[in-house]
């Protein structure tokens, strides 16, 4: 498995996670609540649907995701006025300081794990995870079967 780049990939994320949860355990938010922050920032007015898609995760579990953050005093809910079913998530001024906290741990968690790369291989590790996440973004193509007689 140590030359498998699928488990090494999924093992370094895990990592990180992991890392970045113990460097953040102060803050009182967990790390899927820090990614859910991050996207809402990125994308305000999102849907919770759409936040979960990005997340990865169920519907439900966003809902009760952003239940938690908005009984934090993070995230608010307002109404969607294209679907009066639907909810626009947007971030409270008090979410600001925070993101700015975590970002400044998470830059922290990054620079120690590549604090043993030279510049020039930071760059390439930059570089070569780009390339392959550009590839896995693109469309599938299943691998065919080389026929024994080639």
């Amino acid at each position: 498995m140590e030359n498998n780049v699928a488990f090494l990939a999924s093992d370094v994320g895990r990592l990180f996670r992991k890392r970045f949860e113990v460097a953040t355990r102060d803050l009182g938010v967990t790390g899927p609540q820090w990614r859910a922050l991050v996207l809402i920032s990125a994308n305000p007015g999102v849907n919770q649907g759409s936040l979960a898609g990005m997340l990865e995760v169920e519907a439900i579990t966003a809902g009760r995701m952003i239940d938690r953050l908005e009984k934090l005093g993070l995230v608010e809910r307002r109404t969607d006025p294209g679907d009066r079913r639907a909810w626009l998530l947007h971030l409270t001024p008090a979410a600001a300081p925070l993101l700015e906290s975590l970002r400044g741990r998470a830059a922290d968690v990054i620079a120690d794990s590549v604090s043993n790369f030279t510049a020039e291989e930071h760059a390439v590790l930059v570089g070569l995870l780009g390339r392959m996440r550009e590839k896995l973004l693109g469309p599938y193509l299943p691998v065919t079967e080389v026929a024994a007689n080639g």
